[in-house]
C-alpha cells in the first residue's frame, strides 16, 4: 500500500497548495464518519482501489485526508507517536500522554475523533507529521478482524512515544510557514 498512500499524501499535497476550498471540504469531513462526507468524495474516492468501498482502506484514505487538511504538514520519517511523543517532552504535560494511551487504547470508532484531537495539538505546536507512514498503520488499525497486526502496531506506536528524548525535541519542530 505503501505506493498508494505515497501518492495519495502527494495529491493532499497537491491539494494544499493550490485548492484551500478542497481542504476545507476534506476539514469538514472529519465531522462525519470516514468516508461518509459526499462533498469529500470528488478528492478522494479516485485512490479507493476496486473492491475496497466498503473497508479499512477506504476509511483510512478519509480519515487521513480530513487530518492532512487541517494540519498539511507532511515529514517523512517523523511518526505520530515521535513527533507526540516529542511534543510531550517539550511541553512536559502528563495529558498529553494521557491522550496517548488514550489513542492506543480506542477502538475504530473513537480512533478518528481521538487522531483529531492529537493532531489538532501537533498543529498548534507546529510539529509535523509521516501521512504515507500514518495511512498504512491506520489500514491495519481499521480491520476488525486484525487483532494481532493492530497489538504489533500499537506496540510500535508506544514505543516511539516513549523512546523520544528530550534533546530530539527542538530539532523536531516544523516552523516553516509552508501550508
Amino acid at each position: 500500500m505503501s505506493d498508494l498512500a505515497e501518492r495519495f499524501v502527494a495529491h493532499l499535497g497537491h491539494l494544499a497548495e493550490r485548492d484551500r476550498g478542497a481542504l476545507a471540504v476534506l476539514r469538514r469531513s472529519l465531522t462525519f464518519a470516514p468516508g461518509t462526507h459526499p462533498a469529500s468524495y470528488p478528492h478522494v474516492e479516485r485512490f479507493v482501489p476496486d473492491g475496497h468501498e466498503r473497508d479499512a482502506l477506504r476509511q483510512a484514505l478519509y480519515l487521513v485526508a480530513g487530518l492532512y487538511a487541517s494540519h498539511p504538514r507532511h515529514q517523512a520519517g517523523t511518526t505520530l507517536a515521535r513527533s507526540f511523543g516529542l511534543l510531550m517532552q517539550h511541553r512536559d504535560s502528563p495529558s498529553i500522554e494521557k491522550r496517548f494511551i488514550a489513542l492506543l487504547s480506542s477502538d475504530a470508532d473513537g480512533l478518528p475523533e481521538l487522531l483529531r484531537q492529537v493532531v489538532s495539538l501537533l498543529s498548534a505546536d507546529g510539529r509535523s507529521l509521516d501521512y504515507v507512514a500514518l495511512l498504512n498503520d491506520l489500514i491495519f488499525w481499521l480491520r476488525p478482524w486484525a487483532l494481532e497486526s493492530r497489538d504489533r502496531l500499537r506496540q510500535r506506536w508506544a514505543r516511539d512515544f516513549y523512546r523520544t528524548t528530550p534533546d530530539e525535541a527542538p530539532d523536531a519542530v516544523d516552523r516553516s510557514d509552508a501550508a
